[in-house]
């Protein structure tokens, strides 16, 4: 799908043709739309498409009539029935007079310069626009490092309940999210220490400003995103540890159980052989004196057990 948007003297609105100052949002094309993209602005088709791959990573690229940026964006999957966070590539191509966008699906970062929420954006500004493309990106790593906070903390008040498997394969695909979303923000670092160093990229005064922001925005989120991550780690290091522990715990207690009550059996094996000598074997009371004598000792075995805290 190929959408058109421009700023013009009455606003940002969509447009159906393509000109200069315009920007153009590619969003999962199909291939003749490359091609007709391709052949009609000088781009190589390669380069247009390189966004349409998952695995793609983050970089500049200059070519002589354009430059190809891709950055990792933010966006949700469902797992295990719950939505989490992934990042999929998205590519930016900048010419002489129009920008391209280039990206799987519509995603939030692209959706709220479409819908007209972002104020002060100019498409013809291309320098400027790029940059708060990246600022918005930045923020959005943001929002859900702090939503994936948010569920952190809930999933530990359910685990001090009860450690279900349910609740650990939460907390293990919230570090997944973490991973993905370390991993693209690293990449995405090195993109823009790149654009600081190259010159094809016009630089104002105004907007060197902007690209400080995004900078330290996104190193914000990257170092929220490392202490999210330790913090997990070490979560899911001490569950499993109480989990181990109470697993032994119960292994003693059955064992201590097992001890406790083979006492009685004993005393009641030996009781009930049919052979002379065995004390109370005419006694009317023998069988109850027997029951009572094997829950006394056991009773006793039991408390000497307690006070050396063996349970």
């Amino acid at each position: 799908m190929i959408r058109i948007f421009k700023t013009m003297e009455d606003g940002f609105d969509q447009i159906n043709d393509i000109t200069d100052g315009a920007w153009v949002a590619l969003t999962a094309p199909s291939a003749t739309e490359l091609k007709e993209i391709s052949e009609q602005h000088n781009i190589d088709i390669d380069h247009l498409s390189a966004a349409l791959d998952e695995e793609e990573r983050s970089r500049i690229e200059v070519e002589d009539n354009y430059t190809l940026i891709i950055v990792d964006v933010p966006t949700t999957e469902e797992r295990s029935g719950d939505e989490y966070f992934v990042t999929i590539p998205c590519g930016i191509i900048i010419t002489e007079t129009i920008i391209f966008t280039v990206c799987l699906i519509d995603t939030p970062v692209l959706t709220a310069f479409m819908d007209g929420r972002i104020r002060n954006f100019y498409t013809f500004k291309k320098t400027r626009f790029i940059l708060q493309i990246l600022y918005r990106n930045a923020s959005i790593y943001l929002q859900h490092l702090r939503y994936i906070d948010k569920q952190s903390d809930e999933l530990q008040l359910q685990l001090q309940d009860s450690a279900k498997n349910s609740d650990m394969i939460k907390f293990l695909e919230l570090e997944k999210s973490l991973v993905y979303i370390t991993t693209s923000l690293r990449g995405n670092e090195a993109v823009f220490e790149r654009m600081i160093k190259i010159d094809q990229i016009k630089k104002y005064p105004e907007d060197e400003d902007l690209l400080e922001d995004v900078i330290i925005e996104n190193k914000q989120a990257l170092e929220m995103a490392n202490i999210y991550s330790g913090i997990l780690d070490s979560t899911m290091d001490a569950y499993a540890n109480i989990i181990s522990n109470n697993t032994n715990n119960t292994m003693k207690f059955l064992a201590v159980l097992t001890i406790v009550m083979s006492i009685p059996t004993m005393i009641a094996s030996f009781a009930g052989m049919n052979l002379d000598g065995i004390p109370l074997s005419g006694n009317a009371y023998g069988f109850w004196i027997m029951v009572a004598v094997g829950i006394g000792i056991a009773a006793i075995v039991a408390v000497i057990m307690k006070i050396k805290d063996m349970f």
